[in-house]
Parts: C-alpha cells; structure tokens; sequence
C-alpha cells in the first residue's frame, strides 16, 4: 500500500489475518498459467470457501471469457472487464449478470470502442486485439503479451492513445485495456460487497485481503491494508508505483495458496 518494498506474506501478524472476512484476487498469473486455472489455487479456492472465507475475483478478463469460470470456480461472485460486468449466483442458483453501466450508455460507448480499436491497429504496427474479444461488451483489449508481443515503447503507445481520446487505460500481464467510464477494479469490488453482503467495504478495509501480480493492481494495493502480491510481481518490480504491504514467496496458483492457508490457519487459532 506504499512506495516501498512489501514484506513477505509470513509478516502478516496472526490477529489481522483471523479478522479476515473475505478474499478479493486478479485472475491472470495470479490463479492461473497460460489462462488456465493451476490446480493448486482451486484447491485453495475450495479450502476457502469450506473454511467460510468468500472469493471475489476481479479481472480485466471480459463477461464472455470469465462466464465458465463463473460457473465452476467455487466463487462469490466474478467481477470482469476491470469493474463493468458482475456474474453472480442468484437465488434461483444460475448465473446471473449485471452491469455498471446501463443498456443506452453501453450502446453508446460501443461505437466508441469500435472507433478507438481501429485506430489503435491503424496507427500502433504490430498491433492485434486479444483473441478474448468477441466475449467483450464495455472495454477493448490490445494482447502485448499473451500471444502476441510488444515493446514497451508499442505499450506506451497504445496507452497514450486511448488516454488520447477519454479512455481509462491499465496494463496488465497480457492485455493493455481500455474503456469509457468511471468504473474501475476498486468500485466494482465496493460494488460486490454492498451486493452480495449488504455492507459497505470502506467500513471493512481491514477484513478483506487483495491479491495481484501486474502493475493493472496498483489502484487495488493502495487501497487495501491487507495488500498482498504473488511473487511473479517482482517481474514488474521496475514498473511498480504502489506496492503492496506483503508479498508471497511462491508465484501464481501457489502464491495465492500461501495466502489461503495463512488465513485459514489464522482463523483456526482465533
């Protein structure tokens, strides 16, 4: 939640990790490898949710991508395309979508995400969309590192130019992001926890855990006292602004298992 270097994971003091309410994480290198799942961060999912933590995950990933996931993964709630769509259980135990913004400004803003993807292939060489695309409805994504890849200097670029013309533009591990609004990662998790457990999570800062590995999570680490980076962070290390408070020792799905079971453990002893 600073400027400086996080700590590691095993200085988080027992008493803030046994009020631990609940874990908000990225999806991206933080869960995952490759975009799939590694089977050691769905056992820690599992863990959690047996142990009565609840999951929120948070991700630039769009509405049609994150909608399996939704459906296997033993979480809350999933928020997409960087705090725009929600996909959560309803009463009726399917899946139920919600949005940020309404129908007329999604239509709206679509002819503008048209307009700002065919400038940015036009004017940046070497620039594709992610193959993630076709599941998008609020946001465009430019891929620097899933399957295609860019120079920095190709990111800056991208960035510069949806700024350029009133987006909201974040880099994550793969994707360069864009959209029209005000939503971001932290209104759509304030958003997850007045919907699904009718609080306020300015009032509980304290009792939910963040989890991240990219610089797309620095508004997220500044926010929450319980910040905690997996350790595939450090690949940004020369790009970070915000840090976390803690870091993991292991990176991805096993990072993320190092936060499950100090939490749990926590919560056993209390």
């Amino acid at each position: 939640m600073s400027s400086t270097r996080p700590l590691p994971l095993t200085s988080l003091p027992p008493a803030a990790l046994a009020r631990v309410t609940g874990v908000m994480t990225d999806i991206d290198d933080t869960l995952t490898r490759g975009g799939v799942i590694e089977p050691v961060a769905l056992r820690a999912l599992r863990d959690l949710r047996a142990g009565g933590v609840p999951v929120v995950a948070i991700t630039g990933r769009p509405m049609g991508w994150s909608e399996p996931f939704a459906l296997a993964w033993p979480v809350a709630a999933i928020v997409a395309e960087n705090g725009a769509v929600a996909l959560l259980h309803g009463d009726d135990g399917g899946l139920h979508i919600e949005y940020a913004q309404d129908q007329a400004t999604r239509l709206r803003n679509a002819r503008r995400l048209r307009h700002v993807a065919e400038r940015v292939l036009r004017e940046v060489p070497g620039t594709t969309l992610a193959q993630d695309s076709a599941g998008r409805v609020t946001d465009i994504a430019v891929d620097h590192a899933e399957f295609a890849q860019l120079s920095q200097a190709e990111i800056d670029r991208v960035v510069a130019l949806m700024r350029e013309e009133g987006m909201n533009a974040t880099v994550s591990s793969i994707h360069v992001n864009g959209w029209f609004g005000t939503h971001t990662k932290w209104s759509g998790a304030a958003w997850m926890v007045q919907r699904l457990f009718g609080r306020a999570l300015e009032a509980e800062l304290d009792r939910w855990i963040y989890v991240g590995d990219s610089t797309n999570d620095q508004l997220m680490f500044g926010r929450f006292p319980l910040s905690v980076g997996v350790a595939n962070l450090l690949h940004f290390a020369d790009k970070l602004q915000t840090w976390p408070a803690f870091i993991t020792q292991d990176e991805r799905g096993a990072g993320f298992a190092e936060i499950a079971r100090a939490v749990l453990a926590a919560r056993g002893r209390a």
